[in-house]
């Protein structure tokens, strides 16, 4: 299998993208820990990799805190001794007009989408910089799923969770720059209208705000995306497993969309 002895953590792991990350690197014969801050659930996420024959770990890991990171980390590496590849996955959502958005709706969001992505990456670089390099010279991965929103920023009643992703992107940029020379490589993927529970929230957010029902709101989602339907979790797996695999060893600062034609640029 193409991921054959790598070990992989995923962040935000127990349900929807993160899940569908977790279980496809696992099929590919990855070492995968499944990390969440619910951790019954990454536990059964982890058991159903297992019974399939995959090789899984679950892990309490909540983004906004070092303490949990590192806790996780000390899992995986008395487990494995070095992290392959790093997805940070874990991410919220909240949704207001932008004049009657709160301090804790931008805190809330920035927190976890971008700040929790730069504790998780840090910590992930770190114990790549001393991991030996593969054959090909590369040390390890990061790979962060930020949104079609971190690159588009017309989409209404968003502005803090926008601007969360649009600072995924960026850090995404700098820090791949900054640790190529080292054999690490950072990627983001951008997906668009995904099929989660976190969207069957944000249909009904928005159709509150709009005055409509969650289904018209679908059928925008729809009509903006030219495939004519929405995204599943596992197309942006598919994504995140070929930025994981050896196949994209001389890639590195990109910002990958999987939208269905929502957004390109």
């Amino acid at each position: 299998m193409r991921l054959s002895d790598k070990t992989v953590v995923v962040t935000g792991a127990a349900m929807g993208i993160g899940r569908a990350i977790a279980e496809r690197l696992a099929a590919e014969g990855a070492w995968v820990a499944v990390t969440d801050r619910d951790e019954e659930a990454a536990r059964q996420v982890a058991e159903a990799i297992q019974q399939r024959g995959g090789k899984a770990l679950a892990a309490f890991l909540d983004v906004t805190r070092p303490d949990t990171i590192a806790a996780a980390m000390k899992q995986v590496l008395e487990a494995r001794g070095r992290i392959d590849v790093w997805v940070n996955n874990a991410g919220v959502s909240t949704m207001n007009r932008f004049v009657d958005l709160t301090e804790e709706d931008w805190d809330f969001n920035m927190s976890v989408n971008a700040k929790g992505v730069f504790l998780c990456a840090q910590h992930a670089a770190r114990q790549m910089l001393v991991q030996a390099p593969d054959a090909e010279g590369i040390r390890g991965k990061i790979i962060n799923i930020a949104s079609m929103a971190g690159k588009r920023g017309n989409a209404p009643f968003l502005a803090h969770y926008v601007a969360s992703k649009f600072a995924v992107v960026g850090l995404t940029q700098a820090i791949a720059g900054e640790l190529a020379p080292y054999g690490i490589l950072v990627n983001a993927v951008c997906p668009g209208y995904v099929q989660t529970s976190m969207q069957a929230r944000e249909l009904v957010w928005e159709a509150q705000l709009r005055g409509t029902t969650p289904e018209a709101v679908r059928q925008l989602y729809i009509a903006d995306t030219p495939m004519g339907r929405l995204e599943t979790p596992d197309d942006v797996a598919r994504v995140v497993f070929f930025l994981a695999s050896s196949d994209a060893n001389f890639i590195t600062g990109e910002a990958i969309n999987v939208n269905g034609g929502a957004w390109m640029d």
